[in-house]
C-alpha cells in the first residue's frame, strides 16, 4: 500500500533566467524558443512514485519583476522546498539569489529557517557567453546548505535531477518532526489560573 504526499515548490529568480521553461522541460518534457513572461504566477502538477510513496507535486513559477512580488506571502507560504535560479550569461541575476533567498525567509516564515531546504538552479549552461563560474555559485551554496545543479532546459540537462533532488529534500523535511504549535488549555479548578500544556 502506497503512501500519498502533496508537497509544494517553488521557483525563485529574475524575469528571464528561465524558471518557466525549467518547470515545463521537467514536467512535460517540453521546450519552446518563445519567451513568455509569467503573469503573478503559474503553476503545474506532476504525479512522482519515490520509493514507497506516491508524490503530488505542486511546482510554482513566480514572475520576477517587481510589481508581483505583493503576491509574496499568500505564494511562499507552504512551500516544502525552494528553487532558487539565475541565467550562467547574467552575473546580475546571480547576485539576485541572495535577495530571492533572504526573501523567502522573511515572506514564507518556515518554522525551522536555519535547516529549510533550497536548491540552486545555474540555468542556461548551453550559451557559451557564460559568465558565473561553478565556483562561484558553489562557493554562495555553502553559506546556505543549499544543493547546487548545472541546468540546461533547453538541452534538458540535470533538469530532471535538480527537481527530484527538492522533492527528496522537501519528503526528508516532512519526516523530521515538527515542533508543535498550539498550547491545549486544560480545564481548571477553582482558584487557579489556567495554563499552556504541550507534549513537548
Amino acid at each position: 500500500m502506497f503512501s500519498r504526499k502533496h508537497l509544494k515548490l517553488l521557483l525563485l529568480g529574475n524575469a528571464g533566467v528561465g524558471k518557466s521553461a525549467l518547470m515545463n522541460q521537467f514536467v512535460n518534457s517540453r521546450f519552446s524558443n518563445h519567451y513568455r513572461a509569467t503573469i503573478g504566477a503559474d503553476f503545474f502538477t506532476k504525479e512522482l512514485r519515490m520509493d514507497d510513496q506516491l508524490v503530488t507535486v505542486q511546482i510554482w513559477d513566480t514572475a520576477g519583476t517587481e510589481r508581483f512580488q505583493s503576491l509574496g506571502a499568500a505564494l511562499y507560504r507552504g512551500t516544502d522546498c525552494c528553487l532558487l535560479v539565475f541565467d550562467v550569461a547574467s552575473p546580475s541575476s546571480f547576485q539576485a539569489v541572495e535577495t530571492w533567498h533572504k526573501e523567502f525567509l522573511v515572506q514564507a516564515e518556515p518554522l525551522n529557517a536555519d535547516r529549510f531546504p533550497f536548491v540552486v538552479l545555474a540555468n542556461k549552461t548551453d550559451l557559451e557567453e557564460r559568465q558565473v563560474s561553478p565556483r562561484q555559485a558553489q562557493d554562495w551554496c555553502k553559506t546556505c546548505s543549499a544543493e547546487y545543479f548545472e541546468t540546461s532546459a533547453k538541452e534538458a540537462v540535470n533538469v530532471e535531477e535538480a527537481f527530484l533532488a527538492a522533492v527528496r529534500l522537501a519528503l526528508n523535511q516532512h519526516q523530521e518532526p515538527e515542533p508543535k504549535q498550539n498550547a491545549v488549555i486544560l480545564p481548571t479548578q477553582e482558584g487557579s489560573k489556567p495554563r499552556g500544556k504541550c507534549d513537548c
